[in-house]
């Protein structure tokens, strides 16, 4: 995906906001093209205008949520990652098939599995760790009500 163009100006932004704000997720990278890249494809999300110096903002493509932030670091990451995302979908196997054919790395050889929640934990380019997880038959997300 390259980002020339500025898809972001027709985008209307509405910001995820918290009690005090506007909540943004910061992952750290080396690469900030890369990471750009595979995190908006991974996500479905578009640039939030030109990188400036470090950082990358990319935003859904309705505008509407959560902002990620990319900050390029010279350091490389070390050990685990003590906040990740989790990516929850229905579809399991076609999730974790899609983000590593994206330049995921698999971590885990199994999926884990605790209290009818079954995940894979994957690395992103950088090695950072986020989970793809498929939720138990019985989770309703908060407003579906009932099947």
């Amino acid at each position: 995906m390259n980002f020339e163009c500025c898809q972001h100006e027709a985008v209307h932004r509405k910001p995820q906001p918290y009690r005090h704000g506007e909540l943004v997720v910061v992952i750290d990278c080396s690469d900030l093209a890369r990471s750009a890249d595979f995190w908006a494809q991974v996500l479905g999300y578009v640039p939030d205008g030109p990188a400036v110096g470090p950082y990358q903002g990319l935003i859904p493509a309705d505008g509407q949520g959560v902002q990620v932030l990319l900050q390029q670091v010279p350091e490389r990451k070390h050990g685990k990652n003590r906040l990740h995302l989790d990516l929850r979908t229905p579809d399991f196997d076609a999730e974790v098939g899609r983000v590593v054919g994206l330049g995921a790395s698999l971590l885990t050889s199994q999926p884990l599995q605790e209290y009818g929640w079954r995940w894979h934990i994957l690395g992103d380019p950088d090695g950072n760790e986020f989970c793809v997880i498929q939720p138990p038959d019985s989770y309703r997300p908060v407003g579906t009500g009932p099947a």
